[in-house]
């Protein structure tokens, strides 16, 4: 007779209807928290619809001005979720929509449209330029490079002009940078579909934006892939900031004059957009598209909160709050 050990055997994992409900469960948690910014989207919607009915929410001239007064961001705004995927921030972009606006103003009344638009694209390009170098080459955060120059553009943008407005009457280019429409559908709405769909093609399907995605998971990893993480950081502080000067020559075609003041705050609003779209505030993680949704929702609330007869300080309140929700949900992720 022996006393061998008894081995008790393996727990069997939970079959039948209380397992498969937690499954359940936990697919449709992950698709909603995957697709979050498409169901707020349209709560919120049904919800205006309802309240401000009477007020003319769902007319078509309220549904394109929130299309009009969104689109501006959402241009700033792709241009910000591949910085924020990179890991990196970008709180220069309104500041330099306001430069942009102004020396684009400027080489108009002086010299033309071409040269007017050469010299808004030139703000991106030489700001997007120092902020990537900075950057990438002497590796101080993105934070503390683009708060200053936050503060340099909306100077220098305020020196050169004399805190004056810079009128634009150049009707081809009001026309072109978003004043006019192309048939029934406005110019703005155009710029605003043509950038997302550039940059989800960007990101989601080629090797460039593989490296961007690559880089804020993990450097360390992309390094030793042969990812040239320097290149990829300048690269999309480069775009950020040639689309921020886009959106600032669209402010100054809409309103037919380039100010300091265009875009200003407008980096508060394009992280909120990227952020609730569901791209990563920690990197790793892009969506173009979901920043288009976020940027909606956003100019969805302003115009609510409007057609609502909230003041301004109590909008500002609301999209405080928005922000933060951001920025939670982003720690949830």
């Amino acid at each position: 007779m022996t006393n061998a050990a008894t081995v008790a055997p393996p727990p069997t994992p939970p079959t039948g209807h209380h397992g498969s409900t937690g499954v359940v469960r936990r697919t449709v948690a992950v698709v909603l928290r995957r697709h979050v910014i498409y169901v707020a989207f349209v709560v919120v919607f049904l919800l205006f619809a309802v309240l401000l009915a009477g007020d003319g929410f769902l007319s078509r001239n309220n549904l394109l001005n929130i299309f009009r007064q969104t689109a501006t961001i959402t241009v700033t705004a792709v241009g910000m979720t591949f910085v924020i995927a990179c890991a990196e921030i970008d709180l220069s972009v309104g500041s330099v929509a306001g430069l942009a606006s102004v020396c684009s103003a400027m080489a108009i009344a002086h010299y033309g449209i071409g040269a007017g638009i050469l010299a808004g694209l030139a703000v991106g390009l030489v700001v997007g330029a120092i902020n990537g170098g900075l950057v990438s080459l002497l590796r101080i955060p993105s934070f503390l490079v683009t708060l200053g120059m936050l503060g340099v553009a909306a100077g220098v943008a305020q020196w050169i002009t004399d805190s004056a407005p810079q009128p634009i009457l150049n009707d081809t280019f009001n026309l072109l940078f978003g004043g006019g429409d192309l048939g029934p559908v406005p110019g703005l709405l155009v710029w605003m579909a043509v950038a997302v769909a550039l940059g989800a093609v960007i990101l989601n399907r080629t090797r460039f934006g593989r490296h961007v995605v690559a880089t804020g998971g993990n450097r360390t990893a992309a390094d030793f892939s042969g990812v040239n993480t320097r290149r990829i950081k300048f690269q999309v502080l480069l775009i950020s900031a040639v689309l921020a000067s886009i959106a600032g020559m669209l402010y100054a075609g809409r309103l037919q004059s380039g100010r300091y003041q265009w875009g200003t705050g407008d980096e508060l609003s394009a992280i909120a957009a990227v952020i609730l779209g569901g791209t990563s505030l920690f990197g790793g993680q892009g969506r173009v598209v979901g920043t288009l949704f976020g940027a909606l929702l956003i100019g969805l609330i302003n115009n609510g909160l409007i057609l609502a007869g909230l003041d301004s300080s109590q909008q500002q309140v609301v999209r405080g709050a928005i922000i933060i929700l951001a920025v939670a949900l982003a720690r949830k992720k």
